[in-house]
């Protein structure tokens, strides 16, 4: 058995990451958009945008997501292909 848990670790923390439905609904949004930020996901979460930001916070601390700034604007985008492998396990590659 390979003693290098860092892979285990990492692959941990993405599943961490992604134990949340809101979350969840966030990674496969932005799979599916491709980039959008924080006031387009609260519309379409109807959630305040605090909480959105507070999981998107979480995704960018454990890798899943990015960011790139326009601006004043702040878009969010996937940041680990990994997660779209696993979101096309749970969700079937048709909704893609």
């Amino acid at each position: 058995m390979d003693n290098d848990f860092e892979q285990f670790n990492e692959a941990s923390d993405i599943l961490k990451a992604l134990a949340h439905p809101v979350r969840l609904c966030i990674v496969k949004g932005l799979l599916m958009k491709g980039s959008c930020n924080v006031g387009y996901m609260q519309e379409c979460l109807h959630l305040p945008q605090s909480t959105v930001s507070q999981h998107l916070q979480k995704l960018r601390n454990f890798g899943v997501v990015k960011t790139e700034r326009n601006g004043l604007e702040v878009n969010y985008t996937i940041a680990d292909v990994r997660v779209k492998q696993l979101i096309q396990v749970f969700f079937g590659e048709d909704h893609l």
